[in-house]
């Protein structure tokens, strides 16, 4: 896995150059589950993960969602 780039999902979201409510709405959920998925306190479902996979152009393995970091 060392070879896998890996980028949260907030970094991710600026990477692409989109704010928590552009996320918000291309996703069509509330700011608040953004800003949720990005402080790790709730995860994305994997339909949900996968949407974001393709809206930031990133593999979904690539996304860390920082509850899942618990190692």
């Amino acid at each position: 896995m060392s070879d896998i780039l890996q980028i949260s999902l907030a970094a991710a979201r600026v990477n692409a150059g989109m704010t928590q409510d552009d996320v918000a709405q291309k996703m069509h959920v509330g700011k608040q589950t953004v800003v949720n998925w990005e402080k790790g306190k709730t995860e994305p479902t994997v339909s949900q993960g996968q949407k974001l996979s393709n809206l930031f152009k990133i593999p979904m393995d690539n996304l860390i969602f920082l509850s899942s970091q618990s190692n």
